[in-house]
């Protein structure tokens, strides 16, 4: 395995990974070996004769396990975006030992004796040192050996059952398709996506990864809505007892770790910090969510002459929609054609806002053939670093959207960021990439956590870009959603993909008159995926759950949030989020974020808009710091003041 790529740093421009180059037999040596050298390079520190000084202790591990980094980093974006059997295989072997590996560091004594040991000056280094003593203090680096070892049982068991429930749920999404023989069936579908659904002479349409799937605003038989929906909130049943077994096991971590629960664990390490101040917030939401929605469900009923069932809500909504405000969404359709949305819209506002610029770099390569990458470049011409974007749904690849690294911004190492957007858009048999109104907006939210990654500016890999907190990550990137509707960029991007003719404003006028519509339902269904999660993470340890799907109806029920008509968006068995994504007892970050988003998007509003002068603050005191300094002292540097929970709820029609 001389040859394995992984062994030494890519040559490609920016340290792309040489994605021409990699096999799938190229892993698991990278893997075994990268993880020896680590342990190697971190004996190495801990055993020093040497007095422990910052450069190294804490750089010195900064600078450690290059080569398991590189590794990892690339295979879990493709077994994210692209797997395949061998991959799953891999996915189920190195889990385990990564969790094995990573506790190997972090509970190693004679390592956690030197940082403790550690002093600077530097408030960058003072503040790096203080999130390293957070990270070991979190792992158990001052449990019992007893204790360390029930630790290190409970975070591999955690990571197995992990990697288990995403690979069900992958699954799924195909196993649970919605099968139809008759394309009759699919009545109120546009003819391309019908014709891109066939497959041997039937109709599949698979699931994405939400209850509310998108087909069901527009599906006119209503035996096949109900389904699709029900398919949707039936799928992987295995999981549940899953997320079971995995909410008891992080209960027993937290009491092992020192906390009531795993809630508590989680959002102390938060911008939240208590889980008082979560809940405080959420209260302040669910009375009002459910009256509108429950405002809305009559208002449906109405126009349907029956009393509305969620596989019904969509469909019925548009058409409300429609009646009220004379809009239909699917008349925007042709105005959203994919490459302009992101040359002439994404790409645009990011040049008028920041002066970057983008150039297509078809001489790169990325692990798919639609993948496509850009070249970024400030507006003194200096190079920023590379995006990439990754459209397309396909078998494979796991639902939803993110942005991901390939390489980390820092100085220490010289590295400029590679960065990746993954969306999950219907490739169409032929013709042009049409997009939903919300793909566009999933378009820009994805895009603001690249440029959260393109701007960082810090020293240290471990504060670099998106390495923030995570009820603050969401923040950047809700913010950049406010440019899909602004008029200069929205005349950029959104025009007719045949005549070319931009968008009638009367149609972009209906768009602002209706976006407050659906309100109730859109911030009902998020608390209750909220409000489960939380359940959840509040178990007491030793807390048994003997019926999942009980629990989930009777936390909703205790929250104030269950209403029929309005299920979670996520149901347990399929919330990737919180069992296999890193958001378990976090999932109110999106909310929590969105309270600074409505705050800056006032900000943005007062102070002009869309001018440079604006986006440079915002990169200068946010984008720019990663994790480097307090989130919310960057905030209120950008803003000027405290957050405060009005203007999301003016947002959101909740006052």
């Amino acid at each position: 395995m001389a040859e394995n790529p992984f062994f030494a740093p890519s040559s490609l421009p920016y340290r792309l990974p040489p994605f021409d180059e990699i096999r799938e037999e190229h892993y698991l040596p990278a893997f075994e070996r990268g993880m020896a050298e680590h342990l190697a390079e971190v004996e190495a520190i801990a055993g020093s004769d040497e007095p422990p000084t910052f450069d190294n202790t804490i750089a010195a591990l900064e600078r450690s396990g290059r080569i398991l980094d590189r590794t990892a980093t690339v295979f879990f974006s493709v077994a994210a975006s692209n797997t395949s059997d061998t991959l799953m295989e891999i996915e189920k072997r190195v889990s385990p030992e990564l969790t094995r590996h990573s506790d190997a560091i972090r509970l190693n004594r004679a390592l956690w004796a030197r940082i403790k040991r550690v002093t600077t000056d530097d408030p960058e280094q003072a503040w790096l040192l203080e999130k390293y003593r957070e990270d070991f203090i979190r792992a158990g680096a001052d449990l019992t050996e007893p204790e360390q070892e029930r630790l290190r049982g409970l975070n591999e068991e955690l990571s197995r059952l992990s990697t288990e429930f995403s690979q069900n749920l992958l699954k799924a999404s195909t196993e649970s398709a919605l099968v139809v023989d008759d394309a009759a069936e699919l009545d109120g579908l546009d003819e391309a996506a019908i014709r891109s659904l066939e497959k041997d002479g039937r109709y599949v349409l698979p699931l994405l990864n939400i209850t509310n799937q998108p087909a069901l605003a527009q599906l006119t038989d209503r035996g096949v809505r109900r389904r699709l929906f029900e398919l949707s909130v039936g799928r992987a049943p295995v999981n549940f007892g899953l997320a079971v077994r995995m909410a008891t096991l992080r209960a027993e971590r937290a009491a092992l770790l020192g906390f009531p629960d795993h809630a508590s664990y989680v959002v102390a390490d938060q911008t939240a910090k208590t889980v008082a101040a979560v809940e405080e917030m959420l209260g302040q939401l669910v009375g009002p969510a459910v009256r509108n929605a429950k405002a809305e469900a009559e208002a449906l009923a109405g126009q349907a002459g029956f009393p509305i069932e969620p596989w019904d809500w969509s469909y019925y909504a548009e058409k409300v929609r429609r009646a009220r405000y004379d809009f239909d969404a699917d008349a925007m359709r042709p105005y959203f054609e994919l490459g302009r949305v992101f040359r002439d819209g994404v790409f645009e506002a990011a040049t008028r806002l920041y002066g970057v610029t983008f150039t297509e770099r078809p001489d790169l390569s990325g692990y798919h053939e639609d993948v496509r990458v850009f070249e970024v470049f400030d507006e003194d011409g200096s190079a920023l670093g590379l995006f990439l974007l990754d459209p397309y749904a396909r078998p494979g690849k796991r639902g939803g959207a993110w942005m991901n690294n390939l390489v980390d911004q820092s100085f220490l190492f010289g590295e400029k960021p590679v960065v990746m957007n993954n969306l999950n858009i219907t490739k169409p048999a032929e013709g042009p990439t049409l997009l939903s109104y919300d793909e566009v907006n999933t378009a820009f939210h994805e895009f603001g956590h690249a440029l959260h990654g393109l701007f960082s500016a810090v020293r240290f890999p471990r504060v670099s870009g998106t390495s923030v907190p995570r009820d603050f990550v969401e923040y950047p990137s809700q913010v950049n959603e406010m440019w899909v509707t602004w008029p200069e960029i929205l005349a950029s991007y959104a025009r007719h993909h045949e005549t070319g003719e931009p968008m009638p404003a009367e149609l972009v006028e209906k768009l602002k008159a209706a976006e407050r519509f659906n309100q109730g339902f859109r911030t009902v269904e998020y608390l209750a995926a909220t409000l489960l999660d939380w359940a959840w993470h509040r178990l007491a340890p030793g807390q048994e759950v003997p019926d999942a799907e009980a629990f989930e109806q009777a936390a909703l029920e205790a929250a104030g949030i269950a209403f029929p008509p309005v299920p979670p968006r996520y149901r347990t068995s399929y919330f990737m989020h919180i069992f296999s994504g890193g958001y378990s007892a976090g999932y109110y970050s999106y909310i929590w974020s969105e309270v600074l988003d409505a705050e800056s998007v006032e900000w943005f509003k007062e102070n002009g808009g869309l001018k440079r002068a604006n986006g440079d603050h915002f990169r200068r005191e946010l984008l720019s710091r990663g994790g480097s300094v307090d989130p919310l002292a960057s905030f209120r540097a950008f803003r000027g003041r405290e957050p405060g929970i009005g203007p999301l709820l003016e947002r959101r029609g909740l006052v």
